[in-house]
């Protein structure tokens, strides 16, 4: 989990599961366990790396570990990321292929193992990492910033889905980068348990997932370029 601070914001994430009002119900759900708090800062925005497959299934499996990646791949994916995506090769999502993923988290990166498999080898997959700026383009065109909700019912649900209905032609198809920042000053004080927080998805914060049962109110912006 990463908590995020406005002076030194603090974003932490929680194991998704289903919940919160019907229009976020098409956030799919994830089996692996909270982790541990990690600390960024308002300044930082958030991008994914590029694609990576560093591995087959032609042994016992498809091990895109990030630690594998990390060495073999120096500086150009973060030690502590975010989030994580997998995909096969061709771009079908991990978690629609049926297959059963042996690890699949932002910590241990993505395995796939043929012993696990019904048909008795996995796909070919490649991943990606979400990371702070520092291993993002240099030149990024944002965004207004958006808020599309307020913590006054089960959270605040900046989903990306749900701002590019409401503003139309105002985000791009695929961004690469989202920032997300509490509007008022208090909350560099406390920070809260972040659910989502990706250029992918968007930005979720929930009120369950607080010590005090309520989140800040935050704007986000996106970057395209």
């Amino acid at each position: 989990m990463i908590k995020l601070w406005t002076i030194a914001l603090v974003v932490t994430f929680v194991t998704p599961s289903f919940g919160g009002r019907p229009i976020e119900d098409s956030v799919p759900p994830s089996s692996e366990p909270p982790e541990e708090p990690k600390s960024v800062f308002s300044s930082e925005y958030y991008c994914w790396t590029q694609w990576f497959d560093r591995d087959d299934p032609s042994g016992t499996g498809d091990w895109e570990t990030l630690s594998d990646l990390l060495k073999q791949y120096p500086n150009e994916i973060c030690p502590n990321p975010v989030d994580v995506e997998a995909t096969t090769l061709s771009g079908t999502p991990a978690k629609q292929t049926g297959e059963v993923f042996y690890k699949y988290d932002k910590t241990s990166g993505f395995v796939c193992r043929n012993e696990d498999q019904k048909q008795g080898m996995c796909k070919d997959y490649r991943v990606r990492f979400s990371c702070p700026s520092a291993y993002c383009s240099k030149k990024v065109c944002w965004t207004e910033w958006f808020d599309r909700d307020d913590p006054s019912g089960t959270g605040d649900w900046e989903l990306l889905s749900n701002l590019r209905t409401e503003n139309p032609g105002k985000i791009c198809e695929t961004p690469q980068h989202i920032q997300a920042k509490p509007k008022s000053l208090l909350a560099s004080f406390i920070g809260d348990n972040i659910y989502i927080y990706n250029p992918t998805q968007g930005f979720v914060c929930r009120n369950e997932d607080q010590t005090f049962k309520k989140c800040w109110d935050y704007k986000v912006r996106f970057g395209c370029c």
